[in-house]
């Protein structure tokens, strides 16, 4: 058996309620559910869910530490369509109360990339480069 697909992203959050306005704001839409002390965004192809992190720890398992600091080595990321939107989104997210990390800049592949962080720290990649491709449905593939 394989794991064909991703389907959820859960970021464990310090506070709730502030998260959620957060992505809200960023995604432009609202929690489809918010029961339970849980925040569930259904986004095209995968759902992102917010959990309050001293749950999602203890969920995963009682001995485990809630504690965070520093880069995890994991970052999120959102293709854009054009250098313009990769511009714009940081506008965006920036006044919503997100960090810049490093501001959008020209990569060394060939694109234009930047990063934020959110309300509890995790990392965001905005980025547009010219191999990639969107379907109809707004899935991201390489140009062919």
């Amino acid at each position: 058996m394989t794991i064909p697909r991703m389907t959820v992203i859960t970021l464990g959050v310090t506070d709730l309620a502030k998260a959620a306005r957060f992505y809200a704001t960023i995604f432009g839409i609202s929690p489809n559910s918010e029961n339970e002390g849980i925040s569930f965004f259904e986004l095209p192809g995968v759902w992102l869910t917010l959990y309050p992190i001293e749950k999602l720890a203890e969920d995963i398992s009682p001995q485990l530490s809630p504690t965070r600091s520093g880069f995890n080595g994991i970052t999120l990321a959102y293709n854009a369509r054009s250098r313009d939107e990769v511009v714009a989104i940081f506008k965006e997210v920036e006044a919503a109360g997100a960090s810049i990390a490093k501001a959008p800049e020209d990569t060394f592949w060939g694109g234009f990339s930047g990063y934020f962080a959110d309300l509890d720290g995790y990392y965001w990649e905005v980025v547009w480069g010219p191999m990639f491709d969107f379907a109809p449905d707004g899935s991201l593939g390489f140009k062919k």
